[in-house]
């Protein structure tokens, strides 16, 4: 065979990175051209009505209530299998209360808030009138594609916005299905939906928003970040961390083990407010495991064959996963098997960790996957000493009767949201905000916090035909004198 010269492989390299950047220019050119089409019409319209509101809100609705099985097999197809039950409960069921909630309620939030102005200045009045804040953009992450998609979408519209979706790559069928949809459920320019790589996720990030919300990675979250900084973007980031289920001294235990593992099993544990360890009294430690392995194996019978577990999304976060789990077990972790056995490929069986060097990785990172481990402690200060020195959490659970102590935790363990004696289940709630604290997040999204959040909040000050503010103008002499003593004194 003969060698091709030199110069052919450089002209074919060139041709190659000339096409490669052709289509980031184009991409990028299609997302301006998209987004300059979307801000024209947010100009046209820039508040729309409650019914005109509504009417979004209900097409969205439908979209879900329509296409329900289609979407269903697309996330179930991107998992490599996926419950359609989970789907329906941890997607399907917080999204479509979301939006009745938001249905139910919005009217009452859109209302201007009116008072009479600051003593000094009666009988002037003021008013705090929501507006929307413009043109959204929201970039979604794989792991709840349809809930993590819609709940902020909902949010973005029952405050007058029109809105660009960018979908994870990760989940590729369900991305294109959803901007499919999108396109028959809602006119042009109203909400589109976009699909691509971490460049199309970039170039989108770089659009001058009037907001902008994203879910995911802390690494990826800070990028996004700096790049909506060059437009003085607000950001959104809802994020994640290690979130911490403590079981308490005055615990049920029975419960306290099932719930952690119910928390720990939807999803395969690819759940951002996923318990991500475990805190517990020294002398429980067995108990668990050996609990824990009997409810794991009643919930999940048959494991190898179950249909009711999900896969790890993609081969990159099995080879993660399976990287956390070696490098803990070298450093002298031991590992505890809760299936009794293992599933094909990537139906991952679930595991508890005992021993692991808190250095490791499995201790450092997020974990977002079924690994389990635990950290005993002799008194429950020990406990709580151990997550407040560690980085803020995206949840927290404890799992304890006693109020002090309930209190105790709340007073010295900052986080995004708690949930005593149960996990995940605050995030349902579509009356509480959600979010995270310090490096799990910032901002909060949900019910009336998420109509806040994408709203700018105008204040307006209406002056009385009869006024005294003509005594603060100059000179400034006298009488001027007088009254100021008395503003300041």
């Amino acid at each position: 065979m003969v060698s091709p010269p030199n110069h052919a492989i450089r002209d074919t390299l060139d041709s190659v990175f000339r096409l490669f950047v052709q289509k980031r220019m184009n991409q990028s050119t299609e997302l301006a051209a998209l987004f300059a089409r979307m801000r024209a019409a947010q100009e046209r319209t820039p508040s729309p009505d409650w019914h005109e509101r509504v009417r979004r809100l209900r097409a969205l609705e439908a979209l879900l209530q329509e296409n329900r099985q289609a979407i269903t097999d697309a996330i179930d197809e991107d998992f490599g299998k996926r419950p359609p039950e989970e789907t329906a409960l941890l997607e399907y069921f917080p999204t479509l209360t979301e939006i009745r909630h938001l249905i139910r309620h919005g009217r009452r939030w859109l209302r201007p808030k009116r008072q009479m102005a600051s003593f000094w200045f009666l009988p002037a009045r003021t008013e705090l009138r929501p507006q929307p804040a413009g043109v959204v953009g929201i970039i979604t992450p794989w792991n709840y594609p349809l809930y993590l998609a819609t709940g902020p979408l909902a949010n973005a519209l029952v405050a007058g916005n029109h809105v660009l979706v960018k979908m994870s790559e990760y989940a590729p069928r369900f991305a294109q299905l959803f901007a499919d949809l999108v396109e028959r459920y809602f006119p042009a320019e109203e909400v589109r939906v976009v699909t691509g790589g971490a460049d199309v996720a970039k170039a989108f990030s770089a659009l001058p928003f009037d907001h902008l919300l994203f879910t995911g990675s802390t690494v990826v979250g800070r990028e996004v970040m700096r790049t909506a900084a060059a437009n003085l973007t607000p950001v959104t980031l809802e994020l994640g961390g290690k979130s911490p289920a403590i079981i308490g001294p005055g615990a049920r235990t029975d419960n306290a083990i099932e719930r952690i593992l119910m928390g720990k099993s939807y999803n395969a544990g690819q759940t951002c407010i996923a318990p991500d360890y475990v805190l517990l009294p020294r002398k429980l430690e067995q108990e668990f495991i050996e609990r824990a392995k009997k409810r794991f194996r009643s919930l999940y019978p048959d494991f190898a064959n179950n249909r009711q577990y999900a896969n790890i999304i993609n081969e990159r976060h099995f080879t993660r996963l399976a990287h956390l789990r070696d490098q803990a077990i070298s450093a002298g972790a031991h590992m505890h098997s809760l299936a009794g056995q293992e599933g094909q490929g990537r139906h991952l069986a679930p595991a508890i960790f005992t021993e692991v060097d808190p250095g490791c990785d499995l201790m450092q990172e997020e974990i977002f996957g079924p690994w389990l481990p635990l950290v005993t402690y002799e008194d429950f200060d020990e406990a709580l000493d151990f997550v407040a020195s560690r980085p803020s959490p995206l949840a927290l659970y404890l799992f304890e009767e006693d109020a002090e102590r309930k209190k105790q935790t709340l007073d010295q363990c900052p986080a995004g949201g708690v949930t005593f004696n149960d996990t995940l289940f605050h995030i349902a709630q579509p009356h509480l905000p959600f979010g995270g604290v310090g490096p799990s997040g910032m901002g909060a999204y949900h019910g009336e916090s998420g109509f806040r959040l994408f709203s700018r909040m105008t204040p307006i000050f209406h002056q009385s035909r009869f006024n005294g503010t003509s005594l603060l103008n100059p000179p400034y002499e006298g009488r001027f004198k007088w009254l100021l003593k008395q503003l300041i004194r």
